[in-house]
């Protein structure tokens, strides 16, 4: 037996955050990032919405990007002091993730954050309070999936918490909120849509309701990201039901390795200034884990048909993945992201020496290496890697070199 979850509501559409007037409630939190929503008046307009419909309304402000455990726990105190009964996260992934962490903390006190991050293993939500995300950005689609990434600065390390108790009650797709993203973020969220859908489509969990959706969603990016990047607003608008449709596709068949080494390298370096940014992470990453992946004969007839969907050409299907690999590089290159870890400056553009050590990349390889294969996306990727493959992976993705192993 399989399950396929998702929101029970979901708005998309320009003015759909308009149904937050609809809501039925006596007291909402609104979760919010750094400050854009503000900026941009939309949470002015969501906190009207709320109010209009009848609930007292407080805000929690200021969840970084790459939310942390300590700021997890302020907010589900904040939650225990309020007690809503809507928890809203409005925003890029980082706000709505730490959102749906504090949830877990406000209704169950004593749950630890390492309980949290025992895979499909919470307790049941909803005893106290509904969640509803607004998405931002287009690309985590955390606003419609069953995961939400919280990191651990002590350890440099970022978890994925995994289960469908939070998956939200409902999801607002409202695409003008993601007009507002600057240049970069319409890349890097882009980018890591992508990722979601392809690696939705080859996993092993992949099912007849999850593939449609992966496809299309490639599709949509592929015509899509590139001409949004550069500014086409209609082309942004269809990016952002585009990504939803890919959280759709990898919240119910679950990821792979690219997002095990992205979630395991993003803050593993931040003792020299800086993260690799998760989405810029999923587009270095991708091209190698496909090589690496192709060596198991039904991942290799998956990218063969997403190939096939792209009208990439080739003939074998060698020809095929071949172009594939070759497309999303070119992506990269279109985007403005660089290709490998030994180029990816501070800025997270390209530049000839990036903001992390060879000599320090090497001393962390293998704990970075351990940590990645004991990642939750690790046991849904279409082949397995030994410790010494998954170095050896690590360190193409560091140097740039070909996966031919």
């Amino acid at each position: 037996m399989y399950r396929f979850t998702l929101p029970r509501d979901l708005y998309h559409g320009k003015g759909a955050l308009e149904a937050l007037k609809n809501f039925q409630g006596k007291k909402a939190i609104v979760c919010i990032g750094g400050g854009s929503m503000k900026r941009f008046g939309f949470l002015d307009r969501a906190v009207s919405y709320l109010e209009e419909a009848g609930m007292e309304v407080k805000v929690f402000e200021g969840i970084e990007p790459d939310p942390s455990v300590e700021t997890v726990m302020k907010g589900a105190e904040v939650m225990q002091e309020f007690e809503p009964d809507w928890i809203v996260a409005m925003g890029g992934g980082s706000p709505i993730d730490a959102a749906k962490a504090m949830w877990i903390k406000y209704e169950y006190p004593y749950v630890t954050f390492e309980d949290m991050c025992k895979v499909f293993g919470l307790p049941k939500l909803r005893t106290k309070a509904h969640f509803c995300a607004i998405s931002s950005t287009s690309g985590t689609a955390t606003e419609v999936t069953a995961f939400s990434i919280i990191t651990d600065y002590s350890k440099g390390i970022k978890y994925p918490i995994a289960d469908f108790e939070i998956t939200p009650d409902v999801a607002i797709v409202d695409p003008d909120l993601a007009e507002t993203m600057p240049k970069k973020l319409v890349a890097h969220t882009g980018m890591d849509a992508i990722t979601h859908a392809v690696e939705a489509y080859v996993s092993t969990a992949n099912c007849d309701y999850t593939d449609p959706l992966a496809l299309h969603a490639i599709k949509m990016i592929q015509n899509d990201l590139v001409d949004s990047y550069n500014g086409d607003i209609a082309k942004r608008d269809s990016m952002h039901n585009a990504q939803c449709l890919a959280g759709m596709a990898f919240s119910n068949a679950l990821l792979g390795i690219v997002h095990s080494m992205a979630h395991k390298t993003g803050a593993a370096f931040a003792d020299y200034g800086a993260h690799i940014i998760h989405g810029a992470a999923n587009a270095m990453y991708l091209p190698k884990v496909i090589a690496f992946n192709a060596k198991d004969e039904t991942a290799a007839k998956r990218y063969g048909v997403i190939s096939d969907f792209m009208n990439l050409g080739g003939e074998s299907l060698d020809e095929k993945i071949t172009l594939l690999i070759d497309y999303l590089r070119k992506m990269n290159d279109d985007l403005n992201i660089p290709h490998c870890i030994k180029n990816y400056g501070a800025d997270s553009y390209p530049t000839e020496q990036g903001f992390v050590p060879e000599d320090v990349f090497l001393e962390r390889l293998p704990e970075i290496a351990k940590n990645a294969l004991g990642d939750a996306c690790t046991g849904s990727n279409p082949r397995q890697p030994s410790q010494e493959e998954m170095e050896k992976l690590l360190k193409a993705c560091y140097y740039d070199t070909e996966v031919d192993f």
